[in-house]
């Protein structure tokens, strides 16, 4: 509603200006030829400040600027006496249009540079000076009333608090960038220009980012990374079904920063099913790292293939099922249903365990040869395993 009173006040005001400005030059005779000083000094009054003119868009003023130079002056300062009370005015009115919405200045700052644009571009006489000076005012003053709640959500986004007992999901400062934007583009659907929505946006976008890196130095009853995990990868569909040019940068930076999460994600609770076999092989590859032979690892205390065997024994394949088992309980726990990340991060884990198992399988062969030492369960065994818990979940 206030978006047409607004375009109805603004559509109204160019008539009555130019039909007020054609009177005065007809009245006190004010012609391209030359305007009576006298004349006009009575009517406008002596002491009267001249009224800056405002440019209007390049391109599009057809008449010489030397004439409209000759003219402007007496017309525009009779025009703002008589029309002294109309930026206060308009000036209440943008802050009443402000106030309808928490984003409603988006919808103020659309409409009046749509309108201006308008005005310019229409085939009717070319505004006064004067109203053209008043409308940019109101458009620098829909510009700063934008930048500060830009600023103000940005803020908001930043600032944001993430209780230390969450469970994991979409944050709040997620939501509201994507209410932000959601908001922003059915505005700016047809808007003749997006400029200052595209600044907004990055900004935007950078906040929100920023947020989401803050969880790791929050005090988090969850795993950080899936949390992280989960928000970019929000961030990253979000922006893909939107198709903002600006944000690209964005969209695959999102993507990036979903990809290393879900990695150490994977990597760390990957590491608890086979703690201890993982724990003896870091140490047999930090031993041949420092120089020891191969194949004299296993002349080591601490790495001897008596310790390897106890440590194996530790890991018979239902064992390790019965791990995967709890595993995957504990990722559908915690992660949000919403994003259904759960089939991605499952095949990820599955390809992972798969690695450290052909990393075990080749360290057996390189340092312990001949032993006839090998691992409880097969690779068959393994995959029957996830194929199993897969199809039963």
């Amino acid at each position: 509603v206030s978006k047409q009173m607004l375009e109805q006040v603004l559509r109204e005001l160019q008539p009555l200006c130019t039909a007020e400005q054609l009177f005065i030059e007809k009245f006190f005779q004010l012609s391209q030829d030359a305007a009576d000083p006298q004349v006009l000094e009575v009517s406008v009054g002596a002491t009267s400040p001249p009224v800056p003119s405002a440019s209007p868009p390049s391109g599009l003023v057809q008449a010489s600027a030397a004439q409209q130079a000759e003219l402007e002056e007496p017309t525009t300062r009779l025009l703002s006496e008589i029309f002294s009370c109309l930026e206060p005015e308009l000036r209440g009115f943008l802050d009443v249009c402000n106030k309808v919405h928490p984003f409603g200045c988006l919808q103020v700052l659309v409409t009046l540079n749509d309108s201006i644009f308008e005005m310019w571009g229409s085939s009717s006489a070319l505004p006064s000076s004067f109203l053209n000076t008043v409308l940019g005012n109101m458009l620098l003053l829909a510009k700063s009333s934008f930048n500060k709640c830009i600023g103000t959500l940005c803020k908001e986004i930043e600032e944001a608090k993430v209780l230390s007992k969450m469970k994991g999901g979409i944050l709040l400062s997620v939501s509201r960038f994507e209410e932000f934007v959601n908001f922003s583009e059915e505005v700016f659907r047809t808007a003749r220009r997006r400029g200052e929505l595209d600044k907004a946006h990055l900004r935007l976008a950078g906040s929100v980012f920023s947020s989401i890196n803050s969880l790791s130095s929050a005090n988090l009853k969850v795993n950080t990374d899936m949390v992280m995990m989960e928000n970019f990868h929000h961030i990253h569909c979000f922006l893909c079904q939107k198709k903002i040019h600006c944000l690209e940068g964005k969209k695959r930076e999102a993507k990036q920063r979903y990809s290393e999460h879900m990695e150490k994600y994977v990597i760390k609770y990957l590491g608890q099913p086979l703690e201890k076999l993982n724990h003896f092989f870091e140490g047999v590859k930090a031993r041949v790292a420092q120089g020891v032979k191969e194949e004299e690892v296993s002349f080591q205390l601490a790495y001897s293939k008596q310790e390897l065997r106890k440590v194996i024994e530790k890991y018979p394949g239902k064992e390790v099922k019965r791990a995967l088992e709890t595993l995957y309980r504990k990722i559908h726990k915690y992660l949000s249903p919403e994003e259904n990340l759960l089939p991605v991060v499952w095949h990820a884990m599955e390809q992972e365990f798969i690695r450290q198992y052909q990393e075990f399988e080749d360290l057996i062969q390189r340092c312990y040869a001949g032993s006839g030492i090998a691992m409880d369960f097969t690779m068959e065994d393994l995959l029957s395993y996830f194929n199993s818990i897969t199809l039963s979940n």
